[in-house]
């Protein structure tokens, strides 16, 4: 088994796509690349740990491959968008990679390249690509929590725009 990290703005929504994979084991809602130990949901929104919401994802190499997980993590947000994600703004919500090998920086290099080269979106990718730091799980309500809200995930998922971004621009690999 191996781990990735993905921030892709509201954790929430980025739980569900890659636990509907082959060979992953758990997806965890977390923060990552901040400056406190354990920081709370609380700190993270307001900035004062640093930290960006992210999952952490535990799979099964030989069953889903690590370039799979980041064509799934693409699809999933406006990788032209540094600022946050659809709704939700601020550092605590800027979509990032945190690799954990050196072949995984190399593989998310790649891959972004690939993506900026397709012509997909007009604007230049902007997402990070960046060091593993520690992972801090969330707060237990936080976990799988489109299987524990469905109703308000799915509103949220849709009042954000993060699925009519989704649509509009992923459309033909769906």
């Amino acid at each position: 088994m191996e781990k990735a990290i993905f921030a892709g703005g509201c954790f929430w929504c980025m739980v569900k796509p890659f636990h509907e994979q082959p060979g992953i084991e758990s997806v965890v809602s977390g923060y990552t690349g901040g400056h406190t130990e354990n920081p709370t949901y609380e700190e993270v929104c307001s900035g004062a740990s640093g930290h960006i919401e992210a999952v952490e994802i535990t799979f099964d190499p030989d069953v889903f491959s690590y370039e799979k997980l980041l064509d799934v993590f693409w699809m999933q947000i406006d990788p032209t968008d540094a600022g946050g994600q659809f709704y939700d703004r601020g550092r605590s919500y800027m979509p990032a990679i945190f690799y954990t090998t050196e072949e995984q920086k190399q593989l998310a290099e790649e891959s972004k390249q690939r993506l900026d080269a397709s012509g997909r979106f007009k604007k230049p990718i902007v997402v990070e690509i960046l060091p593993a730091e520690p992972f801090y799980p969330a707060e237990a309500y936080h976990q799988d929590y489109y299987k524990k809200n469905p109703a308000h995930y799915n509103a949220y998922q849709t009042g954000s725009g993060r699925a009519a971004f989704i649509q509009s621009h992923w459309r033909d690999m769906q």
